[in-house]
């Protein structure tokens, strides 16, 4: 038999690289690079006042790359991991995923306030990211029929929308975006992780507990009660005043969330990182929720609040989720090293400390805000030192991803 000779000219086709070979990979160790430089860089901003001249203020840029950055950039890594096994099909890599990395990085360079990016182009870049990931996960969701799941689509489009308003604000089309636009983005991600967290954490306990993990109850009528609560306080936070209504609605939330981590039954997991930390950081939920309800009612500062489910229950959640993921679609054991619990125990650290800052006396609480910094980096830092090296590295056994 002899050789065609068009086949023989054929090129062979590049291998993809391993970091665009599963949406994990890129997006983890972006959400890790962000959330180590970008509070860096904060704390150097915060120390220095520098600032440039413009509509987009410091604190505002801080807190719109902390969440379409860091938080974002995890929320694409689990999506566009977590879909493909929801729906048996198979998963972004290559030229497709690439395109979507250098969309996610364009937005955050032309945000970057010293990049000399105009406000317009900065905008279309930046909010270009969401709904081409949509775009990218509507396909395998709609194709395989999966309605329940589609729901993550609808959340999607409301950050879309959240990050727009800020936008508008910084056009200066809107008079109060950013305010409107953080609240809704936050309140997307809490149900993000609401919805998430009631699959992930009784299933990972029971299974991580082995016959101790019969102990693990889910309640339907909990589930239903934290996701009602949760999404009423989200919309309330947009309509409402603080006072006793807010106050109320955010009490709720936290009762149903705390009944529903009882029920998973944390605890028995003490002598698993890679267990415990997921309970801790949803432990920060109910946290967060009391304060809320707090400072909804008393003059406890709005920021505790925030920071108790941003720097507690998101960034915790965040680094249990990449470490465990990062090391399971890799087809390593899912055993944590020293180094990974060093960063948990850090960023609780961090947790605390920026949550407690607003509470202390006034010489107390730079050095605290400092402080609640300095272990927030060195723990994005011990994630990368720790998780760099498996995200660009082969799978272990071989198998493609």
């Amino acid at each position: 038999m002899t050789s065609s000779p068009d086949l023989a000219a054929r090129p062979a086709r590049c291998p993809t690289p391993v970091l665009f070979q599963y949406g994990f990979r890129p997006f983890f160790l972006l959400s890790g690079v962000t959330g180590c430089g970008l509070i860096a860089a904060w704390l150097g901003i915060l120390i220095t006042g520098a600032w440039p001249a413009g509509p987009v203020g410091a604190a505002a840029w801080h807190g719109h790359e902390m969440l379409f950055g860091t938080v974002v950039a995890a929320v694409a890594g689990f999506l566009l991991t977590a879909v493909p096994s929801w729906t048996g099909t198979k998963a972004r890599s290559g030229a497709p995923l690439v395109a979507l990395t250098a969309l996610w990085l364009a937005g955050r360079v032309a945000v970057f306030p010293w990049s000399g990016v105009s406000e317009p182009v900065a905008a279309l870049l930046d909010l270009a990211f969401l709904p081409a990931l949509g775009v990218a996960l509507a396909g395998p969701l709609f194709a395989a029929g999966k309605a329940r799941n589609s729901a993550f689509l609808v959340l999607l489009g409301l950050l879309t929308l959240a990050n727009l308003l800020i936008h508008l604000e910084w056009l200066g089309v809107l008079g109060n975006g950013i305010e409107p636009g953080l609240t809704l983005g936050l309140g997307v991600v809490l149900m993000m992780v609401t919805v998430i967290g009631g699959r992930i954490l009784p299933a990972f306990t029971r299974n991580g507990l082995g016959p101790r993990g019969a102990a693990v109850r889910s309640w339907p009528w909990v589930e239903k009660a934290a996701l009602l609560s949760t999404a009423a306080l989200v919309l309330g936070e947009l309509v409402l005043p603080a006072g006793l209504t807010l106050g109320a609605l955010a009490l709720a939330a936290a009762l149903a969330h705390g009944v529903r981590l009882f029920g998973w039954r944390g605890w028995l997991a003490w002598r698993s990182p890679i267990l415990w930390v997921l309970h801790l950081g949803y432990l920060w939920i109910p946290a967060a929720l009391l304060l809320k309800a707090l400072s909804a009612v008393t003059e406890l500062p709005a920021s505790s609040a925030t920071h108790a489910l941003t720097a507690g229950a998101f960034s915790t959640l965040i680094l249990a989720v990449m470490s465990r993921a990062s090391l399971g679609h890799t087809g390593r054991a899912l055993v944590v090293t020293p180094v990974t619990v060093a960063a948990y125990l850090l960023l609780t650290v961090a947790a605390l400390a920026r949550v407690a800052a607003p509470l202390l006396p006034g010489e107390w609480m730079w050095p605290a805000l400092q402080g609640a910094g300095l272990a927030w980096v060195v723990a994005f830092a011990l994630y990368l030192v720790a998780y760099a090296p498996v995200l660009l590295a082969p799978r272990v056994d071989g198998r493609p991803g």
